[in-house]
């Protein structure tokens, strides 16, 4: 065997390793670190070392702090040179306040010239590598090293259009990458685009949006771009896209409204569009052969280009999408974002991790990479410049796409700090802009709040998914009298002291929701664990699910589909299923017209009414009575207002299979049941409340 150098690291800032082989006396190892840019030579002094029979390992220490930013050699005499491998230096104590740039990020374009800046601490160098709009030959200009570890190269000439990627040298290995700021690229994410920004900008139409005075003003509806808008009957010319939710005056075969006018005669005040931004496993120039919800993130600045007419088009993504989330505005409907800050698709071909090997992901003490979230590994938002990129990523998409809320995938793995950031910068651009998420406990080693329920005060104006709701009340409509309960305390906001220990500090932290994306149906949940109930009494089940969520205290969360009864043939993880699996079904909402009216006169409801708008814990616990009925969950909520329309409103929501007698009072209005009909007075006395129903009364 012959005396091989295997590696050469840094260490810390004062050390570095040496690996090698070596098959006989090697003698005493006097190496130099060498700067190759400059020719400096650097003595190392040996600090201790560590052989097998054919296994050396060599600790030196430096003189000084190891430069980054050089081209680094570690020469030993009669062996060679072997380039110092930094990677590790992400991880060396005082990295942050040594390297972290405040200055524009990415591409930004001009006409007489263009500035390319990239974060790049541990690189010794970068190039751009790029092509005028139009031309295949590409050029490449070295960027020099400047500030807090950013690389920045200025173009002049006009380089609008142009495709472009970075070449970055890490301890000798060259990678190309796109660029982490870029706003948008082409298929498939092979390059990226140098885009003016002006140019873009699609025209804002619409006057203004209703006035929103609180989260529990709020419908949520839950939708992707893809199924809303791809089943054959939906009369949607632009299926699968942006633009197939911009189209106004779209029918089903037996003339309902599809699309966008069947999402405005629901009357929801919210859209909350599954990922939209790039994600990686869906072949944006044949969408067809593949399927994915897209939490799978691979580019945060740029729009997924499977929902555009033309991925390759560098301007076609980002105009349409511009104009989906307009038209949602001209109806006066505001749209939330699901992003997923937590995770990409993959560390190992991530951009992050070519660019800065070792700093965008969260590690565990052992030095693994840390995956709590079991969808990838996690992103380190606590870090300086992940979580700028971050905030400015959230930030983009309010002020060029004019988003009005985010969801939070996993939000329980994204810091504290950083999800407070965005809130206020987002409240400095819109004071009704909403934020919420998944807000599990998902653990992780680390030393600083994460953003889970056990943390929403340190959180304040984050809502969370509330699970205890959804598991309350599926167990109840699947027949499970014990969680009666529970289902009580989670109407009456999961915030104040009825049957349980609140779970919020007030009723608008609290999504109430059956069934999510990410769910099996709540139909196909009741036809298997329910399998005594007939068709008609499964979909009065889905009604009433509907109604529990629409009439609870908080914030009611409706997944496309949800409310016509929806299936996924059984499947409950769908986020890879076919069209056929996934999207919304235009010949069901035709055969169950009754089931969408219903929901939309419920919406109405909940929208008018006041009672339904209450959120303070103190207010709910003293106003609001609930108890068990002959059966069904009755409460009553005494309004106090001198000038509110009604004085008192009475609940019922049978959740028995037969039917429920009760007693009326006088004066009592009808405002809602089973047939969704409008107000109508009712005389005092006796009411039968239909098994599987809801029964709302007014006074």
């Amino acid at each position: 065997m012959k005396d091989t150098v295997i590696s050469a690291r840094l260490i810390s800032w004062r050390h570095l390793r040496l690996t090698l082989f070596y098959d006989s006396q090697v003698g005493e190892i006097k190496p130099l670190l060498v700067y190759d840019d400059s020719g400096r030579k650097v003595p190392l002094s040996l600090v201790k070392g560590n052989s097998t029979s054919s296994l050396s390992v060599f600790e030196f220490a430096l003189p000084d702090d190891f430069e980054l930013g050089h081209p680094a050699f570690l020469e030993i005499p009669s062996l060679g040179r072997v380039p110092v491998d930094v990677s590790e230096a992400a991880s060396f104590e005082g990295f942050d306040e040594r390297f972290s740039y405040t200055g524009e990020l990415g591409a930004i374009y001009g006409k007489q010239a263009t500035r390319f800046c990239l974060f790049a601490p541990l690189a010794c160098s970068v190039i751009v590598m790029i092509a005028k709009r139009g031309e295949e030959r590409y050029e490449l200009f070295p960027m020099d090293r400047i500030e807090g570890g950013a690389y920045e190269a200025v173009l002049k000439g006009d380089y609008e259009g142009a495709r472009y990627t970075y070449l970055v040298n890490n301890s000798g290995a060259v990678a190309r990458c796109l660029d982490p700021y870029g706003f948008s690229s082409s298929a498939n994410g092979r390059e990226s685009y140098v885009v003016d920004l002006c140019r873009a900008r699609t025209k804002k139409k619409h006057a203004g949006l209703p006035v929103l005075q609180g989260y529990t003003d709020a419908v949520i509806y839950e939708l992707s771009v893809r199924d809303m808008s791809i089943h054959p009957g939906s009369g949607i010319k632009h299926k699968g896209k942006f633009l197939g939710l911009a189209e106004p005056s779209t029918k089903t075969k037996k003339g309902l409204p599809s699309g966008l006018d069947y999402i405005k005669s629901l009357g929801v005040t919210h859209v909350q569009i599954l990922p939209m931004y790039d994600f990686a496993t869906v072949d944006e120039l044949h969408p067809e052969k593949s399927y994915n919800w897209g939490y799978d993130p691979a580019q945060y600045f740029v729009p997924e280009g499977s929902y555009a007419t033309d991925p390759d088009d560098p301007y076609c993504r980002l105009r349409e999408c511009q104009q989906m989330v307009d038209s949602f505005h001209e109806e006066g409907i505001r749209v939330v974002m699901d992003v997923v800050y937590n995770h990409v698709y993959s560390w190992e071909s991530s951009n992050f991790e070519k660019v800065v090997p070792g700093y965008y992901f969260r590690h565990r003490r052992n030095g693994r990479m840390a995956s709590t979230s079991g969808c990838g590994d996690d992103l380190a938002s606590e870090r300086p410049m992940v979580r700028r990129l971050i905030v400015d990523s959230a930030m983009h998409w309010i002020d060029f796409y004019d988003v009005d809320g985010f969801r939070f995938d996993l939000m329980g793995i994204i810091d504290c700090e950083t999800l407070n950031r965005i809130r206020a910068l987002a409240l400095s651009r819109k004071k009704d802009f909403m934020v919420y998420g998944e807000g599990w406990n998902m653990g992780g080693e680390v030393d600083f709040p994460l953003g889970h329920m056990g943390n929403c005060r340190l959180i304040p104006g984050y809502a969370h998914f509330n699970d205890r709701f959804r598991e309350a009340a599926k167990g109840v409509l699947f027949g499970d009298e014990s969680k009666k309960p529970l289902l009580m305390h989670c109407i009456a906001g999961s915030c104040a002291e009825f049957n349980a220990v609140p779970l919020f500090p007030s009723a608008d932290y609290s999504v109430n929701y059956v069934e999510c994306h990410d769910n099996g149906t709540l139909y196909d949940y009741i036809r298997r664990l329910r399998p005594s109930l007939g068709e008609e009494a499964a979909l009065k089940a889905c009604a009433l699910g509907l109604a529990l969520v629409l009439f609870s205290y908080g914030i009611p969360f409706i997944h496309a589909g949800q409310e016509i009864g929806g299936s996924k043939k059984g499947v409950e993880n769908s986020y890879n299923s076919p069209d056929e699996i996934n999207r919304f079904d235009y010949d069901l909402l035709d055969a169950r017209e009754w089931m969408y009216r219903f929901a939309a006169r419920a919406i109405a409801l909940r929208k008018k009414k006041r009672f339904f708008h209450h959120y303070d814990a103190r207010c709910i616990y003293n106003l609001v009575d609930i108890q068990d009925r002959s059966g069904a969950i009755y409460l009553t909520d005494n309004d106090q207002n001198a000038v509110a329309p009604d004085a008192k409103l009475e609940m019922y929501f049978n959740v028995e299979p037969i039917d429920v007698h009760v007693n009326i009072g006088q004066g009592a209005v009808l405002l809602l049941d089973s047939t969704g009909e409008g107000e109508r007075p009712l005389g005092e006395g006796k009411a039968t409340v239909p098994a599987l129903s809801p029964y709302l009364i007014a006074y």
